[in-house]
């Protein structure tokens, strides 16, 4: 028993777990999905080789803290809870490549999500997201990105998210997303956009229609177009000095006060 690999609970009405769990140190697979869990014990943190969770449909409000001991932990699901946030230990799930928490009462997610440097599936769809912190833009080994359905709440994209240049897929629908940010001009490989829902102004609906690569290329005109006329005030602004400096040596010459 103690040299279980994986070990299947699904289904089972579990309420809680024995403390025993905790000398399962080999586990790597780990379904508990599909009970009445309402707590996750800090025991969860001694099993050190665990690289599979499933805590999907319980009634968990909170994650410990001690899932950072899990440093092998490469993916995690716990949709269908009842979590109000995701602890900060999260950041320290170096090889955490997948995590789905769908279907839950997060408001924001902890900063500390800069520091999974292996994750490529993030799906926080259906939660009560207010904003997507820019720190998530520093996990650029994301592929896949799903924070529709948050319910109202979320109103805008990071301004980095052109950072996560490995993107392929975002759903962002049904949100309240109005205009994307310049740096999404730099999402070259993303393949599916899904912005329904949303009362976007910028870009419009006609170039959203043409898919994600058109987005992307509007986005990127519409920054060459902004950088043309910043250069352009620039240039007046420095002929205007040219000619200020000039005029005023012209009156100290002539013997001027002003």
């Amino acid at each position: 028993m103690l040299n279980l690999l994986h070990l299947d609970l699904r289904g089972n009405q579990l309420k809680s777990l024995p403390p025993t769990i905790a000398r399962l140190v080999r586990l790597e697979e780990l379904d508990l999905s599909s009970n009445g869990l309402s707590v996750l014990p800090e025991t969860i943190g001694s099993l050190v080789n665990l690289k599979k969770l499933n805590v999907e449909t319980n009634d968990i409000e909170e994650i410990p803290h001690a899932i950072g001991r899990c440093t092998s932990l490469v993916e995690l699901r716990a949709d269908y809870n009842r979590l109000k946030a995701l602890p900060e230990a999260v950041g320290k799930l170096g090889c955490l490549e997948i995590l789905t928490v769908r279907y839950n009462n997060i408001k924001q997610l902890p900063t500390t999500m800069a520091s999974l440097s292996s994750l490529k599936e993030l799906d926080i769809s259906f939660n009560e997201l207010e904003s997507v912190p820019e720190s998530l833009c520093f996990a650029t080994t994301l592929v896949k990105i799903n924070i529709s359905n948050n319910f109202a709440d979320l109103r805008s994209l990071p301004r980095s998210i052109g950072n996560l240049e490995m993107l392929e897929e975002l759903d962002m629908s049904n949100n309240q997303i109005r205009i994307l940010p310049e740096s999404f001009r730099m999402l070259t490989q993303l393949r599916v956009l899904k912005v329904e829902g949303n009362p976007l102004e910028v870009p419009p609906r006609t170039v959203i229609e043409k898919g994600p690569q058109e987005i992307v290329q509007y986005m990127a005109n519409l920054a060459a177009q902004k950088d043309v006329k910043t250069q352009t005030v620039k240039q007046k602004k420095s002929w205007a000095q040219i000619c200020f400096f000039s005029k005023s040596n012209k009156r100290k010459r002539s013997g001027g006060l002003c």
